[in-house]
């Protein structure tokens, strides 16, 4: 899928920012990077292709009938190079002139994810969202197969990934171009993200600063631990908002693997004790159980009532807002 062509007129081009922790790919180059772990971070910037609207489902990857695929109709790669550590650092700067734009946002993917399906998902995304952003994605090395051995093996590779996303994370705030950091994560990329977030947190005494927003996709998270990150995390945290499901058939397998704790991702946030504790931990919550669309990834489909609300608030310079209907019930102490 990565092997680029040609672009056609009418289509869109969005060039996403890559570090990853995955190997160079050594059989198949159109990978780039294969499902193995790599010992050092790897760098690399590749611009997808997007068909016009007309001809295409908005919120959906048109995926190549036969790679590379048809510009015209499908989504497609025009460029894809690797990159040292200085070049990527080069390349976020020149985006940043290219584009007018100081404003980052980090995606972490989920669990059964190839290299190009978070990189087509991730240009979907800022696509479909308009999101003023400079994109990068922190891609870890999921099997992309689907299985009790796969999950389990994705999530021990999650928790070997924790330092590399902090990394990034540092790194990407310490450009001079960038004013402003939002991390984007979905599913199993949640705990990472969650637990990269946790070891600032204690390395540094507070998470603040440029990094403002933190958006999590149907999480695959344990919601006690979630509960205990965000006491650790202090007042001085970024902004969380929590995209759930209660009908996220993937989120209740995994709670059944991991003995009956419950996800943060399938909640019903106007349950007690659920309720009181988002709102007291401030968390902005949002409940689509109502959309269409496979509820695992629905949050990425629908647009108009999810990204576009990031893009709205983030185009403003805001942070995601407050919902006033989330407070903490009389005499629950903040925090």
């Amino acid at each position: 899928m990565l092997v680029p062509v040609e672009a056609a007129e009418s289509t869109s081009r969005v060039p996403v920012l890559v570090a990853t922790t995955r190997e160079r790919a050594a059989v198949d180059t159109g990978d780039m990077f294969s499902r193995e772990r790599a010992a050092t971070m790897s760098y690399a910037m590749v611009s997808v292709s997007i068909p016009p609207d007309e001809a295409r489902v908005v919120g959906a990857i048109q995926w190549p009938t036969v790679p590379p695929g048809d510009p015209r109709r499908e989504f497609v790669t025009v460029s894809a190079d690797y990159l040292d550590r200085t070049a990527f650092n080069t390349a976020i700067n020149s985006v940043a002139k290219k584009t007018r734009r100081s404003k980052a946002m980090i995606f972490v993917h989920g669990f059964n994810n190839r290299f190009d399906d978070a990189v087509y998902r991730f240009a979907q995304i800022v696509q479909d969202s308009r999101a003023p952003v400079i994109p990068i994605l922190f891609s870890w090395p999921s099997q992309g197969l689907v299985g009790l051995r796969a999950y389990e093996r994705d999530g021990e590779v999650a928790r070997e990934s924790v330092g590399s996303l902090d990394g990034l994370i540092e790194q990407v705030a310490l450009n001079p171009a960038i004013r402003e950091v939002t991390v984007l994560c979905h599913s199993m990329g949640c705990l990472i993200t969650l637990n990269a977030l946790q070891a600032r947190a204690r390395r540094t005494g507070k998470i603040g600063g440029k990094i403002r927003n933190v958006a999590m996709v149907a999480p695959d998270v344990d919601f006690a631990a979630f509960r205990e990150q965000m006491q650790e995390m202090g007042s001085s945290r970024p902004r969380f908002a929590l995209f759930l499901s209660q009908d996220d058939g993937a989120l209740k397998l995994s709670k059944s693997i991991a003995g009956g704790l419950t996800r943060l991702g399938d909640v019903n946030a106007e349950e007690e004790p659920y309720k009181d504790e988002l709102a007291r931990a401030n968390i902005l919550v949002f409940d689509i159980t109502r959309l269409q669309g496979q509820a695992h990834s629905r949050a990425f489909e629908d647009v108009t009532t999810v990204m576009g609300m990031i893009e709205r608030r983030l185009a403003q310079g805001q942070q995601l807002a407050e919902d006033a209907s989330r407070r903490p019930a009389a005499g629950a102490p903040a925090q």
